[in-house]
C-alpha cells in the first residue's frame, strides 16, 4: 500500500512539474495612461527616484520603509534601494538609461521575500497637449515563478498597482505642471514690467534731453 502511496506521489508530482515547466517562460506587464502635464515634467517625476513617494503604489504599504539613494538623481547609473515590512520587501533599482523626456529604463532587482530580476521601462510622448506615459515590466519565469501562475495571474496583479500608480502619477504631474506655469507666466509678467519701467526711463531721459537742448541758447557764429 505505502509503495503505491509513493508511486502515486511520484506520478502527480511528476505531472505537475511537467505543468509548471509548460507554462511561459517570459512575462510582460504594460498598462498607459495619458497625462495633462507636459514630458519634461512627467521625466522628472519617474527618473528622480526622490520623487517616488508621491507617485509609486508601494510606497504606502510602509511608511516606514527604509531608503537609500545613490547615484546622480534622474540619470544614468541612479539607484534607489528599501527596507520594508513582508508587503514591499526589500530590493534595488538601478537607472541603465536615461533619454530626457522620452523614455527611462531601469533594472528592478528583488531580494526579498524572493529573489528575482526584471527590466522596467517607462516610454514618455508626446500626445497633443497632454504626455502619454507607458509603464512596461518584463522578465524571465524561472521555475518557481511558473509554478506561481498557475494560482495568480501576473498581469492582474501588478497591472492592477501599475494603473493606481499612473493615476497618482497623473495628478501630482498636473500639479507640478499647474506650479511651473503659474511660474513662468509670474516671470513673464515681471520681466514685462522691468521692461515697460526700462522703456518709460528711456522715453522720459530722451524727452529731457531734448527740451534741454531746445532750451538751450544757440552758440554765437565766429567772423571768419
Amino acid at each position: 500500500m505505502f509503495k503505491k502511496i509513493v508511486i502515486a506521489l511520484v506520478v502527480a508530482g511528476g505531472a505537475l512539474a511537467a505543468i509548471v515547466a509548460s507554462r511561459p517562460a517570459e512575462f510582460r506587464v504594460e498598462r498607459s495612461t495619458t497625462v495633462s502635464a507636459s514630458p519634461e515634467v512627467v521625466f522628472g517625476l519617474i527618473s528622480d527616484f526622490h520623487g517616488w513617494a508621491a507617485w509609486s503604489p508601494w510606497e504606502a504599504l510602509d511608511p516606514e520603509m527604509k531608503k537609500t539613494f545613490g547615484g546622480p538623481p534622474g540619470e544614468k547609473g541612479s539607484t534607489y534601494e528599501w527596507q520594508g515590512n513582508d508587503k514591499v520587501g526589500s530590493g534595488r533599482m538601478t537607472i541603465v538609461d536615461a533619454k530626457p523626456s522620452s523614455q527611462i529604463d531601469i533594472k528592478l532587482e528583488f531580494i526579498k521575500p524572493f529573489e528575482s530580476q526584471s527590466d522596467t521601462t517607462f516610454v514618455i510622448a508626446p500626445a497633443g497637449d497632454k504626455t502619454k506615459v507607458t509603464w512596461v515590466m518584463s522578465g524571465h519565469n524561472n521555475f518557481v515563478a511558473k509554478a506561481m501562475t498557475l494560482w495568480m495571474d501576473m498581469d492582474k496583479m501588478v497591472g492592477g498597482d501599475f494603473e493606481k500608480g499612473l493615476a497618482k502619477l497623473g495628478e501630482k504631474a498636473q500639479v507640478e505642471h499647474t506650479r511651473l506655469v503659474a511660474e513662468a507666466q509670474k516671470k513673464a509678467a515681471e520681466e514685462a514690467a522691468q521692461r515697460a519701467v526700462a522703456e518709460a526711463a528711456a522715453r522720459k531721459a530722451a524727452e529731457e534731453a531734448a527740451q534741454a537742448a531746445a532750451a538751450a541758447p544757440a552758440a554765437p557764429h565766429k567772423k571768419s
